[in-house]
């Protein structure tokens, strides 16, 4: 487009010379022709943003890596120009989402529409937008680009493994003494049942006896016995081993995707086997607290149900190992937290063995522990992990060990060793 214009103003300019010179009418109809090309280009640019209704419509706003992303893009024309091209220019930051695309003539009052399909492979949160929306005139010698400002956001939770089992040792399974006190909340304790009173759930009818007596008849439930989970992540950056050749978007962003799988790094790992035995749990209707400094502290109270499973997706899907915080100052900054009889299961491929006397002291509150460790020694050479993992088994600390490349959901289902 500059060097078009550039001609035909070159072009301009030497006519209209010429025609002082010369003082040749034709000469002078020339540069004002010339002129008047160039002005009424430059009016249907200027208009050829106006009377135009961009759709953009997201099917939702959740997603998880390995999965399709899904969104829909429209542009009607509303107003009396028709609209020759338009290119629109989407700035969103999800890797791989190419929306952006080029709208042919548009006539009438129609709408044109495509969509776009893009395969989550980085977790995090994304921005949606903005977009900008360039048009031009009949000639291409002017395009004038016109902002969208408008932005949404995506998060994309970490990937999961279907685990079917987890399996606690002997001594150590999770539970206490029933608490013989009745609850309105439905939990696995079916104690009783009792007639229909209006304002019962349909879901606490016991339709066996309902059948049997010819009454509505409802479940009476007690409280659980203390069965506590707490999941603790160690994303410390002291901790932190991956491949040297795995690439990050940014100094401290999310590491872009390569070959399919879990990207080589004990922060991904630690991701995914939180991500996984948290889904397992809440599936399992157990009740489960998550706690982390990801850089920065997150603590979830021990809950069930979905709503609870999201936000730990939620928290791990921006999760970065560059806390300042070790593993041993998070157990003992955070031992308030867990209260005797619960189950903690630390999530770590740290090297220092300092955490191990911390954790020492738990177990002897009645607190029941549980190490995933994470072997840097199979991501990153020079590392030796033979001296933690027999420190952890002085210490009686039942450990599941992960390497690199194992199947994770085979490996989270063996018995503690």
């Amino acid at each position: 487009m500059p060097s078009r214009r550039n001609a035909l103003y070159i072009l301009a300019i030497f006519s209209l010379l010429a025609g002082l010179f010369t003082g040749r009418a034709d000469i002078f109809i020339i540069a004002y022709l010339i002129a008047a090309l160039l002005i009424l280009s430059l009016l249907w640019t200027w208009l050829s943003l106006r009377g135009i209704a961009l759709r953009r419509t997201t099917r939702t706003r959740r997603s998880q890596v390995g999965r399709v992303f899904q969104e829909s893009f429209g542009v009607r024309k509303t107003g009396v120009l028709p609209k020759l091209w338009l290119e629109i220019r989407d700035h969103s930051t999800l890797p791989g989402h190419h929306a952006s695309h080029v709208v042919p003539t548009l006539l009438r009052n129609r709408e044109y529409t495509w969509d776009v399909e893009t395969v989550c492979a980085l977790r995090g949160e994304f921005q949606l937008g903005p977009m900008t929306v360039v048009g031009g005139d009949p000639f291409g010698l002017f395009h004038s680009p016109r902002r969208v400002g408008a932005t949404d956001r995506l998060i994309v939770y970490p990937m999961t493994v279907e685990i079917n089992r987890v399996i606690l040792p002997v001594g150590f399974l999770t539970g206490g003494d029933a608490q013989r006190q009745l609850t309105h909340q439905i939990t696995t304790n079916a104690s009783s049942i009792r007639d229909y009173v209006s304002g019962d759930s349909m879901n606490r009818i016991h339709w066996r006896s309902t059948a049997r007596t010819g009454n509505i008849m409802v479940k009476e439930f007690e409280l659980d016995p203390l069965v506590d989970i707490w999941l603790l992540n160690d994303f410390s950056a002291e901790s932190l081993c991956e491949d040297p050749r795995i690439r990050r978007a940014g100094r401290a962003g999310g590491i872009l995707p390569g070959s399919s799988g879990i990207p080589p790094s004990t922060e991904e790992y630690g991701v995914v086997i939180a991500a996984s035995l948290a889904k397992h749990f809440v599936d399992d209707e157990r009740v489960v607290g998550y706690a982390a400094y990801m850089p920065y502290r997150q603590v979830f109270q021990p809950e069930r149900g979905n709503r609870q499973l999201t936000r730990i997706l939620e928290a791990l899907a921006s999760a970065r190992s560059a806390s300042s915080h070790r593993l041993k100052d998070a157990l003992s900054l955070e031992t308030h937290l867990f209260t005797r009889g619960s189950t903690l299961m630390i999530i770590t491929s740290s090297a220092d063995q300092g955490w191990i006397s911390e954790a020492q002291v738990l177990q002897r509150r009645g607190i029941r522990l549980i190490c995933v460790y994470i072997d840097p020694q199979t991501f990153s050479e020079g590392q030796d992990s033979a001296a933690i993992r027999g420190l952890l088994q002085l210490a009686k600390i039942p450990t599941i060990v992960i390497s690199k490349d194992d199947d994770l959901a085979a490996a989270l289902e063996q018995r503690p060793v």
